[in-house]
């Protein structure tokens, strides 16, 4: 199995393994490695808010900013009055908000400052009785390019949230960020401007940006992964990386949901020795979401994945750092959501130094962790980090319903399509989910209504939405055959 590519120093003699691999890493992803940049590392939401705010200030010509949430509290209004100003000198201003994203957190009015001095804000995926489904998709993407000059990627919103509570007694979120220098910038702005086509007309060509204009300022090789719906880019090179990895692949995820190929994937390569760990928020901000994550624990440790617990207030990075050449930081969670459902921004970093500072940021991050382990019977093998405290699996009392439906719905589906062996911690599942059919079963028998009625209202709403759909595609095509 080749190791994972560091293409300037691994690869003098043009081996034609690891430009396989190469090649294999860029067509999974669906994104071109772009040699000569350079990366920083920004940690946490105040050292990232103190460098926006002065990337922002000394923008020249425009400004792009796209992010899930802005929130109406002293940060975001801090960053839109910097906005509102650059836009009153003739900074072209361009924001993308997320709707269901700043609901309850900032309204459309929040902006009108900024639209007034010029400024542009394009909303994602507003309600549409048309789009039934619709909502599912949103655009959780953080992203700030400033000019040509630097783009910063993470998973940082635009709230105070981000910075906790010292009167409360409420720590700082922990949250990564990097800021990108080089060829790649180009990248960045072209990812903003192909949200800005779903909502509206294009971006100007000055806007999108052009890479060949822009001149090597480092070493590093990175991939810019900007995913869409349905396009799983960053989920195939997820994959990859967990075949690939040789010796440690470690990850850092907020909203970790573990479907069972990725588990199966990450199982495997513990199996085969590597050093793989997973640290995941002790508390989370959606406890529904700790409840799932809690649920796709077991197989991971049976396998000796390493499961930690993050501490502190809110853990919020999506990070991964594998065999010290490797790298990712950006927007996606290791869920379906993420990977096939969301527009995401993430970088792949292929560069040794930056990759061991992910590793010493990473060891330092488990310094406030707690370890999961299994039952007494049942532990799994150590290699490192012996002093840290450990707990035992459990499952939060606010999640456990969750978690307990994606255990129900793995197991259950994995018995019915016979398609592989359950091993011991679904197969305890199966009785609960006889159970649960059970009751269903005898409810449509003795009150069909309750099955029957909701299912007729959403076909007929699904009916009408199809039927408006199929009138505006005929209009479409009749005037696309007609002569100018």
């Amino acid at each position: 199995m080749p190791a994972l590519p560091d293409f300037k120093r691994d690869n003098p003699g043009h081996d034609p393994v690891r430009l396989l691999a190469a090649q294999v890493l860029s067509r999974a992803a669906g994104a071109p490695l772009i040699a000569g940049n350079s990366v920083d590392l920004l940690i946490d939401a105040e050292r990232n808010f103190e460098v926006w705010r002065e990337a922002i200030r000394t923008a020249r010509s425009s400004i792009l900013f796209e992010n899930y949430i802005f929130r109406d509290d002293e940060v975001a209004r801090g960053m839109r009055d910097l906005l509102v100003d650059r836009a009153k000198d003739g900074v072209s201003v361009h924001v993308v908000r997320d709707w269901l994203g700043c609901l309850g957190q900032s309204p459309q009015r929040f902006w009108q400052p900024l639209v007034e001095a010029g400024g542009e804000v394009r909303t994602y995926n507003r309600p549409d009785i048309g789009s039934p489904l619709g909502w599912l998709s949103r655009d959780h993407r953080k992203l700030l390019v400033i000019d040509d000059s630097v783009g910063f990627v993470g998973g940082i919103c635009v709230s105070a949230k981000w910075l906790g509570d010292a009167g409360k007694g409420i720590a700082p979120w922990r949250d990564t960020v990097v800021a990108v220098r080089g060829p790649a910038v180009p990248e960045l702005r072209l990812a903003f401007a192909d949200t800005c086509v779903r909502l509206g007309s294009p971006l100007t060509a000055e806007l999108r940006g052009d890479n060949s204009t822009i001149a090597s300022v480092g070493e590093v090789d990175l991939r810019v992964i900007a995913t869409i719906p349905n396009a799983a880019g960053l989920y195939r090179l997820d994959q990859m990386i967990a075949a690939m990895a040789e010796s440690r692949l470690w990850l850092t995820d907020a909203y970790f949901v573990g479907i069972a190929p990725y588990v199966q994937a990450l199982s495997s390569a513990a199996r085969d020795g590597v050093d793989v760990r997973l640290l995941v928020p002790g508390t989370s901000d959606i406890p529904a979401i700790g409840g799932l994550s809690r649920a796709g624990y077991r197989p991971l440790l049976e396998a000796g994945v390493r499961v930690f617990e993050w501490n502190g207030s809110m853990l919020h990075a999506k990070t991964a750092v594998a065999d010290g050449r490797w790298a990712r930081v950006g927007s996606s969670n290791l869920n379906l959501s993420s990977w096939i459902g969301n527009c995401e921004l993430d970088v792949a970093i292929e560069n040794r130094p930056f990759a061991e500072r992910m590793e010493l940021q990473y060891e330092s991050d488990l310094g406030n962790a707690t370890e999961i382990v299994l039952g007494a019977r049942q532990r799994v093998r150590r290699n490192a980090v012996q002093a840290l405290p450990r707990r035992r699996v459990r499952g939060g009392s606010s999640g456990r319903a969750a978690a307990g439906a994606l255990r129900l719905a793995n197991t259950m589906s994995a018995a019915m399509t016979n398609r592989r062996v359950l091993g011991p911690a679904e197969s305890t599942s199966l009785g609960t989910g006889a159970f649960v059919l059970a009751v269903i079963a005898l409810a449509a028998f003795l009150v069909p209504r309750l099955v029957a009625w909701p299912v007729g209202a959403l076909a007929a709403w699904f009916a009408v939405v199809f039927v408006g759909r199929y009138v505006i595609a005929r209009r479409r095509i009749k005037s696309a055959g007609k002569p100018d």
